[in-house]
């Protein structure tokens, strides 16, 4: 390709290639932008009273539950991600590229919290569900507690 600026075809030709190159640049910023999921308040009851309630990023597909809060730099209180699957089964959670300390619930099918765990960040260590489950809540670490939510509470989503 020629850019001689003496010529009007050299000087076309750079305006249409630099032209190409900014918006491959733009496309490719475009596509690395986190996808906005849908928002939902999810509350947590017990004995039919409600506890809490999270505001939670809802991850259906693979690639949603994949990226999950990856490179994110904040969460706030009271803010989650709820991952849902198809059927349940074991589930199977890491902190790769994650950098904020998270807790975790696994969920049964009915809603019922089995468990809670906490997550460090960035650890590469999986932290599999002891039974199968259907949904995983995401939450700022310690959120749990501060909320007095625990094993057995239903989370109605």
């Amino acid at each position: 390709m020629n850019f001689n600026f003496k010529t009007g075809i050299g000087r076309h030709k750079k305006l249409v290639f630099f032209s190409l190159c900014f918006f491959l640049i733009i496309a490719d910023f475009a596509g690395c932008a986190p996808k906005k999921l849908a928002v939902q308040e999810i509350l947590i009851e017990r004995d039919g009273t409600a506890l809490a309630a999270v505001k939670a990023e809802i991850a259906r597909t693979q690639e949603e539950r994949t990226q999950g809060l990856m490179h994110r730099k904040n969460l706030g209180e009271g803010e989650g991600m709820l991952f849902v699957f198809e059927r349940d089964e074991v589930l199977s959670f890491w902190m790769k590229d994650t950098v904020i300390p998270l807790s975790l619930a696994y969920i049964a099918s009915d809603g019922r919290i089995i468990e809670i765990r906490d997550l460090r960040p960035n650890d590469l260590n999986s932290v599999r569900s002891s039974r199968s489950v259907r949904y995983a809540l995401e939450v700022p670490q310690g959120w749990f507690s501060r909320a007095g939510v625990q094993p057995g509470d239903i989370v109605k989503y």
